[in-house]
């Protein structure tokens, strides 16, 4: 049965900084992933999962603003497509300038989703969000 077996979902969602405004842009982004809920209905996409950039200085982060995701599910691949759309969701109201999530499963390999933004970065409300896939797999099921 599906329900034993493990998949591994992860990523990062990458923002530009160092340009006016990074300010409320960090502020809009903290706020969408805050606004997830604890626990929420399956397939989940909470907050728990999210990991948001601390700036204590400024002066010594580089040129980009990375929030990194994790999180382990029971067979999530059987459900990829509401959990994609609740991705997609949180990307629309967020500032970025591109994401990746990797999806790794016990029988069908790994997959690995990235968006970019149509322009110099994604604004909320924006639209235009498309998303490319890519496939390999190793290991896994012999017949």
């Amino acid at each position: 049965m599906y329900n034993d077996q493990e998949s591994i979902v992860y990523g990062c969602i990458k923002d530009v900084c160092g340009a006016l405004g990074d300010s409320e842009r960090r502020k809009t982004n903290a706020s969408a992933m805050m606004s997830l809920p604890d626990a929420d209905d399956w397939p989940f996409l909470c907050r728990d999962m999210f990991s948001l950039p601390v700036v204590e200085n400024t002066m010594s982060q580089y040129h980009t603003d990375v929030m990194h995701f994790g999180a382990s599910y029971k067979a999530v691949e059987y459900e990829w497509e509401q959990w994609l759309a609740k991705f997609e969701d949180l990307l629309s109201g967020m500032y970025w300038v591109s994401a990746t999530v990797h999806l790794e499963t016990e029988l069908s390999g790994t997959h690995t989703f990235t968006w970019e933004s149509n322009g110099s970065y994604h604004a909320p409300g924006s639209g235009g969000i498309s998303v490319r896939c890519e496939w390999s797999h190793e290991g896994g099921l012999h017949i």
